[in-house]
């Protein structure tokens, strides 16, 4: 029995849209960038679409968000690599030099007149609600909406991927941050996030925990019913050996051949079993502590 492998960001929502030649042109903007932005990018559109469903946007504003999203960050191909890609913490003229990508991306939509619609993607999303963000320092009533839903769905993946989460597990550590964001700070009104799409980022996220529970909770009643088969072979076994007349030997030991399956042979089954063992046994972990994680996300408030 396979497992069924979990996709981190599920795109079913994204495939719901018909894009038409021109949609198509501003994806294929993302092959111009290294493969980590490229996957960066990809998230952050995935979850910026789901996250505006929960937000009940109109069909057309959820499909414009979702491509603002995927390029907002297209200038980083014009910051050196050695930026992009260092381990460590960027020097404050590195950072400098990063925090150009959001101009530089603005500036290539201006200049292309069918990427020019999407600038907002480029341009706001590193700004905070409160004023702190850059590259101009606005505050909420000068951002674009479609920008500060980017920027949750942004964040939120950034954490994600310098985690390397394989799965959800304590991934309601991430979310604490966010919602640490939405607080308001200094003088200002307003923390750095929207807590309207904080409290929507929750169940996305939920809906992702749960799904990947549903994966492994199937895969581990497959398990139970190999091992339930490979105790039925071990008493079958025990009985034979247990056994007087020859007759009951056989009858025994011909249902521990009807048991096996594939590849399976009287010689191999216990280690098959051993193995069959220890999967269940780390999927049943993973699945507990899934089941945990669910229950701090739902108690989790904005």
């Amino acid at each position: 029995m396979k497992e069924q492998l979990l996709d981190f960001y599920d795109r079913t929502n994204l495939k719901s849209y018909n894009l038409n030649e021109s949609m198509r042109y501003q994806l294929n903007m993302l092959d111009s960038l290294d493969v980590f932005t490229r996957k960066h990018s990809e998230n952050v559109a995935s979850i910026t679409c789901r996250i505006c469903e929960y937000l009940h946007c109109k069909k057309s504003f959820t499909e414009y968000c979702t491509i603002c999203a995927y390029l907002h960050d297209i200038g980083k191909q014009f910051i050196p690599s050695k930026i992009l890609q260092k381990n460590g913490p960027l020097t404050d003229e590195e950072y400098e030099k990063m925090k150009t990508h959001t101009t530089i991306g603005y500036e290539m939509c201006m200049k292309d007149l069918k990427l020019r619609p999407y600038v907002a993607g480029p341009l706001y999303h590193h700004e905070n609600l409160d004023g702190s963000g850059y590259p101009q320092g606005l505050t909420k009533k000068d951002i674009p909406y479609e920008a500060q839903i980017i920027k949750v769905a942004d964040e939120y993946d950034a954490i994600v991927s310098k985690r390397q989460y394989k799965s959800h597990i304590d991934i309601s550590e991430t979310l604490k941050i966010l919602i640490d964001q939405t607080h308001p700070t200094n003088n200002s009104k307003y923390g750095k996030l929207d807590p309207k799409v904080v409290k929507c980022l929750l169940k996305v996220v939920l809906d992702d925990t749960l799904y990947e529970l549903n994966c492994i909770k199937g895969y581990v009643d497959s398990l139970k019913k190999e091992l339930d088969r490979f105790n039925q072979i071990e008493n079958y076994k025990i009985k034979m050996e247990n056994a007087k007349k020859e007759k009951d030997k056989n009858y025994y030991l011909e249902g521990m051949k009807m048991l096996l399956k594939k590849n399976e042979t009287l010689e191999n089954i216990s280690q098959i079993n051993d193995e069959y063992k220890k999967a269940y046994d780390t999927r049943k972990n993973i699945l507990d502590n899934l089941d945990n994680e669910i229950k701090i996300i739902k108690k989790l408030k904005v």
